[in-house]
């Protein structure tokens, strides 16, 4: 009996060790995450940041070598000619001298041979070429501002999936709570049936009330564990990482005033400035189309072109030139050519731009206002909630008192846990809405509104 001990006790205590090193091995896959550190994470591996980072990098190097535009069109080339008329070369030439010997070609056939280099530069300068490197400096403006909008679009869609996961679980531990009650109770009921309290009628309804809640809160699971993955998509993950979140649904309240943040912050707003940005590219092409068709062309070309003949030695003539051209396009500047055509749909396009940047500022000040709002009534709704919880609290644990005690339908006793539940829920939904308000104001300004904390 003892050596069954013995081994009975050693089984065990191998059984536990597996059990624990089992568990740290699951723990091992766990990632968790606060909402700081999944920002973070994103930052570095988001193929959607990564994607802006390219974007930018491109209007980045346009600018940088924007001054190419000065750079002259050089062309070299090598030409080796066959003439088949040599009747003016041997006219000139004493055919009895001696003449230089080339191999493989006969005395007479050299004559028809004639070696041509050539290279050539030209370069054409006109004013509208330092339009155009204003126009690639200010795109590239623009796009930083696209670039910094991305960033801010992408950073605050994480926050608020993170939050929404969070909501989420909540939502999932109320429901797994309410499922225990429901377990405790049909418990209960079995208890009060046996003892006569209750009748069998209300001890089914209690063992069915359980069984239905399990396939609804089984349907929460998938569904919230589902969520994950496009979490995981979205900070650069891979898909079926296990993720674990680190935090609470708990908003910083701020104190601010629509006015007051139009005033200090509307200009920062980056579709504002985006819009602003587009109209000045606009202007510049404007500009650079005018100079364009008023303004003549400086063409600047130097061709360096020797020819090599054996006549009867080999000779070489420089045919090169220096030319200064000064070139104007007289089709441009009429008023019903396509250049003149075009200037006019660039003004129309500004026009319709600034219409637009107007609208974007109006509809800013409208977004900016219901922000605010959602911000002090989400702040009122919490407070007016949490007192509701307490009551809802006490409703329940009374009604599940008297229900254990056979002094109260099982019917009473959902109805109490339903309202508890709601009120958990809508408090949670409402410091979610408060949080997302608060993050779609600090968007729509641009800025970080933590010197408004309270």
């Amino acid at each position: 009996m003892r050596k069954i001990f013995i081994a009975s006790l050693a089984i065990a205590v191998i059984s536990v060790f597996a059990a624990s090193a089992q568990q740290d091995g699951e723990q091992e896959d766990v990632v968790v995450l606060t909402v700081e550190q999944a920002v973070d994470y994103a930052m570095e591996n988001s193929r959607d940041l990564k994607s802006n980072d390219i974007a930018l990098l491109i209007s980045e190097r346009a600018k940088k070598y924007s001054w190419n535009t000065f750079l002259p069109d050089i062309q070299a080339s090598f030409t080796v000619a066959r003439s088949t008329d040599i009747d003016s070369t041997l006219g000139s030439v004493n055919m009895g001298r001696g003449m230089q010997q080339l191999p493989l070609l006969s005395e007479e056939e050299k004559f028809h041979w004639t070696l041509v280099p050539n290279v050539s530069a030209s370069l054409n300068l006109t004013l509208a070429q330092i339009k155009a490197i204003q126009q690639a400096k200010a795109e590239y403006e623009g796009g930083k501002i696209t670039w910094e909008q991305g960033q801010k679009q992408i950073v605050m869609g994480i926050k608020k999936l993170f939050y929404g996961l969070l909501l989420q679980q909540e939502n999932l531990k109320i429901q797994r709570t309410s499922l225990e009650n429901a377990r405790q109770r049909a418990a209960q009921a079995q208890v009060n049936f046996n003892n006569g309290r209750i009748p069998q009628l209300q001890l089914l309804n209690a063992q069915v009330t359980y069984e239905n809640q399990r396939p609804e809160v089984e349907t929460a699971e998938r569904s919230f564990n589902q969520q994950f993955d496009t979490f995981a998509v979205l900070i650069g993950m891979p898909v079926g990482t296990k993720i674990e979140l680190s935090g609470s649904i708990e908003p910083e309240y701020v104190n601010v005033t629509t006015e007051e943040l139009l005033e200090k912050y509307g200009e920062n707003n980056l579709e504002i400035r985006s819009a602003q940005n587009d109209i000045d590219v606009q202007k510049i092409q404007l500009s650079a189309l005018n100079l364009s068709s008023y303004t003549p062309v400086l063409s600047i070309g130097y061709n360096f072109n020797p020819a090599g003949t054996w006549l009867p030695d080999l000779d070489w003539s420089d045919q090169g030139r220096l030319t200064f051209t000064l070139l104007f396009n007289i089709t441009n500047m009429l008023p019903f050519s396509q250049t003149r055509q075009n200037a006019k749909a660039l003004k129309d396009g500004i026009y319709a731009n600034e219409l637009q940047l107007e609208k974007k500022r109006e509809e800013q000040k409208a977004n900016v206002r219901k922000a605010v709002d959602t911000l002090n009534q989400a702040r009122e709704q919490i407070d007016s909630m949490g007192r509701t919880v307490e009551l809802a609290q006490r409703s329940y644990d009374m009604s599940v008192s008297s229900f254990n005690n056979g002094r109260m339908e099982l019917l009473d006793v959902r109805d109490a846990q339903t309202q508890l539940n709601q009120a958990m829920l809508g408090q949670l939904q409402k410091k979610f809405d408060y949080i997302s308000a608060l993050m779609d104001l600090e968007y729509e300004l641009n800025t970080d509104l933590s010197e408004y904390k309270e």
